[in-house]
């Protein structure tokens, strides 16, 4: 428990380093060009987006397992509903993928968000990985569909 509140300091420190950013710069943090790719392929970076037949929340997408590991890794007490507030979400994927995708690289982190802790070994991944990596290279997305 002790590795855990260590990895939980940090995130919240990261997640101050993180906000707010200046609109239109882009940002130098490898993460939070992360973040920002993960938001537009959850959810076209709309906070109201409800998704997975109304089990995932917010520009993230989040789920309520997600959601109560992430806010237990930055000793928040954040309520589920909180996960549409795309502040408080980020913060919430920061400290998650910063704990479960420490060593990786950037699109295993977006395969462990899309997949769990695990993600990055799992096959079902791929392509979101691939959605993502186009987003980081500057490419658009195609239509989503929703939930």
């Amino acid at each position: 428990m002790e590795l855990l509140s260590l990895y939980a300091a940090l995130a919240v420190g990261w997640s101050v380093w993180l906000m707010p950013r200046t609109a239109g710069v882009p940002p130098e943090d490898p993460m939070d060009r992360l973040l920002d790719a993960i938001a537009v392929v959850e959810s076209r970076a709309n906070p109201a987006a409800v998704g997975d037949h109304g089990r995932a929340l917010g520009v993230y997408q989040i789920h309520r397992s997600y959601w109560a590991e992430g806010t237990e890794l930055l000793g928040v007490t954040w309520k589920y509903r909180d996960a549409r507030d795309p502040q408080k979400a980020r913060q919430v994927v920061r400290a998650y993928l910063s704990y479960y995708g420490r060593g990786k690289t950037l699109l295993d982190m977006a395969r462990i968000h899309n997949g769990g802790p695990k993600g990055y070994a799992k096959a079902a991944t791929l392509p979101y990985a691939r959605k993502i990596e186009q987003v980081l290279n500057g490419g658009e997305l195609g239509p989503q569909r929703s939930g």
